[in-house]
């Protein structure tokens, strides 16, 4: 899991090479088509990615985003339409019937495809119109890491090509430089409050959910924590009820419009008495755990996740785990 997180600047890289001239000619369909919404289609880790998509797609393009609930077209049988959407599936191996039949049935009901997907020979790079290969490599720990990061770069990638973006574009071109930088970054002061952990809560908003999903799914799976995400704005809305003394969260505060509220929460939470660790960019004082900042705002929550990803290695071997291997888990899984 350690190397190929590390691995994940160099996959960046790799991917921006790639994939520039399958990126102009997506955007210029899409914009000859303009679709009304997104569906995004994607389960675990690459849903998390999927979230990102969609809150750049909604920020960025000004479409509807939704992600699919897999069983509507697979058990279901239901009868969508999407003539005027775009279905964009996220996955590493492309083998799980529950992204591959959706992805189907988009295509043959009128929706622009695309599969985001690492494996290109997979069934899921053929479901599609257009293949965005992730170029993440072989990877073979069952917690994903650089396939993840790839998965969150190439989505920025699509939208910043579609958009015409310069600034998100110029981002994208240094955020394999911000990577080796978060790479180095010690985040180790996370573990004494962790180690102990039964269960908690990871925080994020905007582009900072999709990072606190991602936290909470390999505090489980790696560390068999108990760990549940939430954005910020529903904290109020009934989770505070579980926060005691001693209770520990994980605040993600990256920069843009959500940063003052969510310094405001983790102040509000340590008067409350639960351990916060605040992850935050350099300039806030109050930070426990600093966010590499990126060339472009929306990029921060990838060069976080790539910190995160080392301290959660070291915390699942501190407590004793294989986090290459967790139990009961498998690197492939194939629902519908």
């Amino acid at each position: 899991m350690k190397k190929e997180a590390l691995e994940a600047a160099s996959v960046v890289e790799h991917q921006f090479s790639e994939n520039v001239q399958m990126l102009d000619e997506v955007a210029q369909h899409l914009n000859q088509k303009n679709p009304y919404s997104l569906v995004s289609v994607a389960r675990g880790s690459s849903d998390h990615a999927a979230q990102y998509l969609n809150f750049l797609t909604t920020a960025k393009m000004e479409k509807l985003t939704t992600s699919l609930s897999m069983s509507a077209i697979t058990l279901y049988q239901a009868e969508l339409d999407v003539s005027q959407s775009v279905g964009c599936a996220i996955s590493q191996s492309g083998q799980s019937p529950d992204v591959i039949k959706p992805t189907e049935y988009m295509r043959s009901h009128g929706a622009t495809t695309i599969a985001m997907v690492n494996d290109t020979t997979s069934p899921l790079a053929n479901a599609a119109e257009w293949l965005l290969p992730l170029h993440a490599g072989p990877e073979k720990a069952v917690a994903a890491t650089k396939s993840f990061i790839a998965s969150l770069s190439a989505s920025a990638s699509l939208i910043a090509t579609w958009k015409n973006d310069l600034e998100l574009t110029r981002g994208l071109h240094h955020l394999p430089d911000d990577l080796l930088k978060a790479q180095k970054l010690d985040w180790t002061g996370a573990i004494p409050v962790l180690k102990d952990a039964k269960r908690i809560m990871t925080v994020g908003r905007g582009y900072g959910l999709s990072l606190a999903l991602e936290a909470a799914l390999k505090l489980k799976e790696t560390c068999s924590i108990q760990a549940e995400a939430f954005s910020a704005a529903e904290i109020k809305h009934g989770p505070q009820a579980l926060i005691e003394e001693g209770y520990p969260l994980i605040i993600f505060a990256n920069r843009g419009p959500a940063l003052v509220s969510m310094l405001d929460l983790a102040q509000d939470m340590r008067a409350r008495g639960a351990k916060v660790l605040l992850a935050a960019p350099p300039f806030v004082k109050e930070r426990d755990l600093e966010i590499q900042t990126t060339h472009a705002e929306e990029l921060d929550v990838i060069s976080a996740v790539q910190s995160f990803y080392l301290m959660i290695e070291e915390l699942s071997r501190t407590l004793g785990l294989n986090p290459d291997a967790p139990k009961n888990l498998s690197k492939i899984t194939k629902t519908e």
